[in-house]
């Protein structure tokens, strides 16, 4: 029983000590609820203001998530329209970049890789950057791999901008007959 106060009594110093401390180091201030918001999201812009507190984003809200999906952008609709005559190697959306596996036409010792890179989402010249390898191998399977800068470039940069343009027009006409007071389409519809 003598114990069992002792313990009380040192808990109670022990706490009393805290406090102490807790006060001390400013954590604990008096306020006056008259300058306090009620609303509790008027109080957490408040704190946010003046730098107390913290966020986790928007978490635990029900909210969709921000998606851009591959069949949603004509830019990259219609490239994978133009390239659909070659077998694809890499594809990746996230990434904007497009490979093309070795192909060639017929049995010729030539072969090529088509690379397409994604600058923009936008429907525009400078959107895309096309690179051409080519691999020439001789009869002992002795490769030599060089990166070619021809008309081809601009040749299938300016097929899959048009279209783009294309796909882009058919889409807004689809939208309009969908929804037609949404949507304004250009005076040349």
């Amino acid at each position: 029983m003598q114990t069992l106060k002792s313990y009380n009594k040192s808990l109670l110093v022990l706490l009393l000590t805290f406090l102490l401390f807790l006060d001390a180091c400013g954590l604990y201030k008096k306020t006056d609820s008259r300058k306090i918001p009620t609303n509790a999201n008027e109080r957490i812009k408040k704190n946010m203001e003046e730098g107390k507190g913290f966020r986790l984003g928007n978490l635990g809200k029900n909210k969709g998530g921000d998606f851009q999906f591959a069949s949603s952008n004509p830019l990259w609709r219609a490239t994978l329209d133009k390239l659909n005559f070659a077998p694809l190697n890499n594809v990746d959306y996230a990434g904007g970049i497009i490979v093309t596996d070795w192909f060639s036409e017929g049995n010729s010792n030539e072969q090529i890789k088509i690379t397409i890179r994604f600058l923009t989402n936008e429907i525009r010249s400078d959107a895309l950057d096309v690179i051409i390898h080519k691999k020439v191998c001789n009869s002992q399977n002795n490769c030599q791999i060089n990166k070619i800068e021809n008309n081809l470039n601009s040749e299938i940069r300016f097929a899959i901008l048009k279209k783009a343009a294309q796909i882009k027009n058919e889409d807004l006409v689809r939208k309009k007959e969908d929804n037609p007071t949404d949507y304004t389409l250009p005076k040349s519809f």
